[in-house]
């Protein structure tokens, strides 16, 4: 059974080759790259996306994507899941909605934790 469409994937889609600085000095910045692709296996959504949080000496800090395997050895089927740092975890994909709010939620707790922003 197909699943019901996304009122909120235009949204998504939209935010492609976007990159928009996040503080006041311009240091940190997200990129949002983010294509429809045909629905399989490892992009059961319909989407390649890859949402990421960036320092001034452009090493991300925050990544949402679905793009490799996730775990120690990396091996196993892809899937979604989220960079904090140096953290990889499974992250559960919902709708584009949900993934932008859990992205500018983590993107803002890590500026907080680096004294970015108040």
């Amino acid at each position: 059974m197909p699943q019901p469409r996304d009122p909120t994937l235009d949204v998504l889609l939209d935010l492609e080759g976007q990159v928009l600085v996040v503080d006041s000095d311009g240091g940190h910045w997200v990129r949002f790259v983010v294509t429809r692709v045909p629905v399989s296996p490892e992009k059961p959504h319909g989407i390649d996306y890859s949402l990421t949080l960036h320092g001034p000496d452009g090493e991300r800090l925050v990544g949402f994507d679905n793009a490799h395997s996730v775990g120690q050895g990396k091996r196993g089927e892809p899937q979604d899941h989220r960079h904090r740092l140096r953290t990889i975890r499974a992250y559960e994909y919902r709708d584009a909605a949900t993934l932008l709010a859990d992205f500018w939620t983590t993107v803002d707790a890590v500026l907080r934790e680096r004294g970015v922003i108040p």
